[in-house]
């Protein structure tokens, strides 16, 4: 059967996911060049750190959001709307009493703690106060912003959340392009970015409450809702906790030991290579709700499921994200100038292989959220988040900033493992190993290893890329291309090529013009 068949519209939701995004990246790495000239290295840095302050509040707002999620997408019927509503009114008030208590926290010691754990001073950190201030009400923003956006989550209705997006990103954009030469302050980058989710806020309450206004409620706390909230939630936010640990031991550890300046180097490469793999994230998100809707289905009917989309998404991930590989230092020369190209390419290198990696975890985490079992997802959270802080607390003494990416690359190796380990416990099925490779392990290891020869062959040609865009993106686009055709044509040796051969048909008869299905 293809893929398309399986749900009404999944891939026409991933289009509006992906839509969103690639307007949200297109405009920020955009922006990007501009705000570092204007604020400079060490103060485009000390932004970066108060974001990974702050990014332990995400904990919370990030698991909220999908346990809600969740929740109301198996209360859609009419029968059902005094629970969800129950359920909303909860959540909602779960986002404004502690998400408004994370955030006096953070103004509180935010700042103090800035200074003494990265040692941070001189003019870059004069604004630290404020600094604290704006991202804390940018997150509490997003807090309260995501419960009403849960409504629309349930419902898979894409096409909304990505207009809401959108919005966002170009109100942010807006104000960073106006504002930020007449303060160039880290306080003035950190605001324009509060001040697009504070849009995002008031465009999914005015637009929810309009399109489904009759399941919302009041803030209020049921007792039988916050059971069943914190009943997924407890072990979520282990899981959140274990991420945001892998994603931020970089840099924390960069802030504690190194001036803020070589946090800016770091933040630029991760930005553009999370870029790229958020954008794969987005395509897939909407399988988190497409999951929950499918729990009466057979173990061997979501197995299928999850392998098949497993195999088009790591395919994507390792397209994508190969193609940065071979361009690695013409891309950020033409993007923010020598300097950041000379110290972070070999970073932003590495970090594409470790996005590459941890795509391999993507698809199943989403499918074991929506079964409920956050207890799994905890536990590849916390083993990736420990090997990663571990290697980090290794490695940068050792070695240096440029050390930062591989324990990127260790963790994800970690996460890698835990996750097979854990899907065959999952699945007690007949040649699940042979399933695992071929739709699982095989893409991102062939897309791997194409990346490298190609930026090999390169470096060995003596090839010389021209300062301009279009030979950079054309160079990018031709090694996306050549990894996915590497990629396809390794999935048609193994057993289950009819089956990879069906899905491929599938999208291109749902996106090109000429339906050759």
């Amino acid at each position: 059967m293809a893929l398309r068949k399986d749900p009404p519209d999944l891939l026409g939701n991933s289009a509006w996911n992906a839509i969103a995004f690639a307007v949200a990246v297109l405009l920020n790495l955009a922006i990007l060049p501009f705000v570092v000239l204007r604020l400079g290295l060490a103060a485009f840095g000390v932004a970066g750190l108060v974001t990974a302050c702050v990014a332990p509040a995400l904990v919370f707002s990030n698991t909220l959001a999908m346990s809600t999620a969740r929740e109301l997408a198996q209360r859609l019927s009419p029968s059902d709307r005094d629970d969800a509503r129950r359920l909303f009114a909860t959540a909602a008030m779960l986002a404004i009493a502690g998400g408004g208590l994370i955030a006096l926290v953070l103004v509180t010691v935010g700042a103090p703690f800035a200074r003494l754990g990265f040692h941070l001073n001189g003019p870059a950190a004069d604004d630290l106060g404020l600094a604290f201030v704006l991202a804390a009400a940018g997150w509490l923003c997003q807090c309260v912003g995501a419960v009403f956006l849960a409504l629309f989550t349930a419902r898979q209705d894409y096409r909304r959340i990505a207009a809401i997006s959108i919005a966002s990103t170009v109100v942010a954009t807006a104000a960073m392009l106006l504002l930020i030469p007449l303060a160039p302050r880290a306080s003035t980058f950190l605001g324009c970015q509060a001040l697009g989710l504070a849009t995002s806020l008031l465009a999914t309450a005015f637009w929810s409450h309009r399109a489904v206004g009759a399941w919302q409620a009041r803030p209020a706390l049921h007792r039988d809702a916050l059971h069943r909230l914190f009943k997924l939630g407890s072990w979520q936010m282990a899981a959140q906790g274990g991420a945001l640990l892998a994603a931020q031991a970089d840099r924390y550890l960069l802030g504690a030991l190194l001036q803020p300046q070589y946090v800016g180097f770091y933040g630029v490469a991760q930005r553009l290579e999370e870029a790229v793999y958020v954008g794969v994230l987005k395509v897939g998100e909407i399988l988190f709700p497409f999951f929950s809707s499918l729990q009466h289905e057979a173990e061997a009917r979501k197995a299928d499921l999850l392998l098949r989309a497993s195999w088009i998404l790591n395919v994507l991930a390792a397209s994508t994200l190969g193609g940065l590989v071979p361009v690695a230092g013409p891309l950020l020369h033409l993007w923010t100038g020598a300097e950041v190209a000379a110290e972070a390419q070999r970073v932003l290198v590495v970090l594409s292989i470790a996005g590459i990696l941890g795509s391999s975890a993507n698809v199943f985490a989403f499918y074991l959220l929506a079964e409920a079992r956050s207890r799994s997802n905890a536990q590849i959270a916390l083993v990736t988040g420990a090997v990663t802080l571990a290697t980090s607390a290794i490695a940068l003494p050792l070695f240096g900033w440029q050390a930062a990416g591989w324990s990127a690359c260790i963790g994800m190796i970690a996460q890698m493992t835990t996750t097979v380990l854990l899907l065959r416990r999952s699945f007690d099925l007949a040649g699940l190993w042979s399933r695992v490779l071929h739709f699982v392990l095989m893409p991102l290891g062939v897309g791997i290893v194409t990346a490298l020869v190609l930026r090999g062959a390169l470096a060995r040609a003596a090839f010389e890329l021209a300062p301009s865009w279009w030979s950079v993106v054309t160079v990018a686009a031709l090694s996306a291309a050549t990894i996915f055709v590497v990629a396809v044509a390794a999935s048609q040796l193994g057993p289950y090529r009819a089956v990879c051969r069906r899905d491929l048909r599938a999208i291109a008869g749902r996106f090109l013009p000429l339906r050759a299905v």
